[in-house]
């Protein structure tokens, strides 16, 4: 029996090159809360900062995704990945401008970053779409668990840098990092050629595959998955602004300490990644959806419960189970959009890759608006309440 889940040759090219792009943007990604409040940024401007990264992405992906029937899609993917390492040069020169340019200059890279990611994503899953995958849950959670392979072991790097050389030189090692991903990008993607379709397409033709695809996501079997799925999505923002300053804020916890607990949890969860993704290919994808909402809800709730209480172990736990769920209920999403939306392989991709971002995007304004109001605990334990009920509602009209 092996121990790794089996993986086919495209998801596991489209796999290392997602992890190499997770790994120069994790570096930095983690910590990125703290740098922006060494910059002086409110609760509210944090929330705006997520919001124009991942609703960018999402304007952006139904423009990629028709690019990708004119181009080949493993261009645009690697004009992504060199967006991103714009974005490091963008955050090492940006601070050396005044207060007033620096604000203009910093909103535009977030933008500019959604972009990058956009042609990133909506290619990548492009591809996956148009495969013959065996087992679609478990391809997707080899895609999707590369953030968290990579996060392994950035965060000790980026850690380290950090600690010795502040955030430039985090900055500098991640520019250095996407290069190479760039050009191993380039060389190893063999994607056939455009359509022989391509040259009919236009706006009316791609909007007549929306509305077919978007006929079949009315299903009610479908749009609750959608709607459980979204809900989870909606926390990981909320996590994404405001995880990080929680620790420092209400725990009590140092730079220094969230650093080294970052890079811990991130290195412990990958074996726990790999046994999701087995685990992935094994179940139904409605059970997957329904389990993934509940863990991720219920460790939510946990954490804001009693911060005073929470020692260094148990937030470790709380974290793996609110990440395993997220893993579990973002796999089951792409792999039932592989299964019931193929017809139109990469509108669905973009399909999926809009939905990600909105997700978190409008997670982050909400948390962003509210924390000021609820503190990070209640935040915490209303909108973590809210994806368990929203799941528990879902679960029942899709099971019945």
């Amino acid at each position: 029996m092996s121990l790794f889940p089996k993986i086919e040759k495209i998801t596991k090219d489209v796999t290392v090159i997602h992890f190499l792009l997770m790994f120069g943007y994790k570096l930095f990604s983690l910590y990125f809360p703290l740098f922006l409040v060494a910059n002086n940024l409110s609760f509210h401007q944090i929330g705006y900062t997520y919001l124009l990264i991942y609703l960018s992405i999402a304007i952006f992906s139904p423009v990629v995704g028709y690019l990708s029937h004119k181009i080949n899609p493993a261009i645009l993917a690697f004009l992504g990945i060199l967006g991103y390492g714009a974005y490091s040069l963008g955050m090492i020169l940006t601070p050396l401008y005044e207060q007033n340019y620096f604000f203009i200059l910093f909103y535009l890279w977030q933008f500019f970053l959604g972009f990058s990611a956009a042609l990133f994503s909506t290619s990548f899953r492009g591809i996956l779409m148009e495969s013959s995958l065996k087992k679609p849950s478990r391809a997707f959670g080899w895609f999707y668990s590369a953030p968290f392979c990579a996060a392994s072991l950035a965060p000790v790097f980026g850690a380290f840098f950090v600690w010795k050389f502040g955030f430039v030189g985090v900055f500098i090692f991640s520019l250095i990092i996407h290069f190479f991903n760039a050009l191993y990008c380039i060389f190893k993607l063999r994607f056939p050629k455009k359509d022989s379709s391509s040259s009919s397409l236009n706006f009316f033709t791609a909007r007549k595959s929306y509305i077919s695809l978007f006929k079949k996501i009315k299903e009610k079997e479908v749009i609750f998955f959608f709607i459980v799925s979204f809900a989870v999505l909606f926390l990981a923002g909320i996590y994404k602004a405001f995880f990080i300053l929680f620790l420092k804020d209400s725990i009590g916890w140092g730079q220094d300490f969230i650093l080294f607990f970052i890079a811990l949890f991130s290195f412990l969860f990958m074996p726990i990644a790999f046994w999701t993704i087995k685990k992935l290919g094994k179940k139904n994808l409605f059970k997957n959806v329904f389990q993934g909402g509940i863990l991720t809800g219920l460790s939510t709730m946990i954490l804001g419960v009693a911060p005073s209480f929470l020692g260094f172990f148990s937030v470790l736990l709380i974290n793996f189970g609110k990440s395993a769920g997220e893993l579990i209920t973002s796999s089951a999403r792409s792999g039932l959009i592989h299964r019931k939306l193929n017809f139109h392989p990469k509108e669905a991709g973009v399909i999926d890759a809009i939905f990600r971002p909105t997700g978190i995007a409008i997670g982050s304004l909400i948390a962003g608006i509210f924390v000021s109001y609820l503190g990070y605990e209640l935040l915490f334990i209303v909108f973590g309440g809210g994806v368990v009920f929203v799941t528990l509602v879902g679960g029942f009209f899709i099971f019945r």
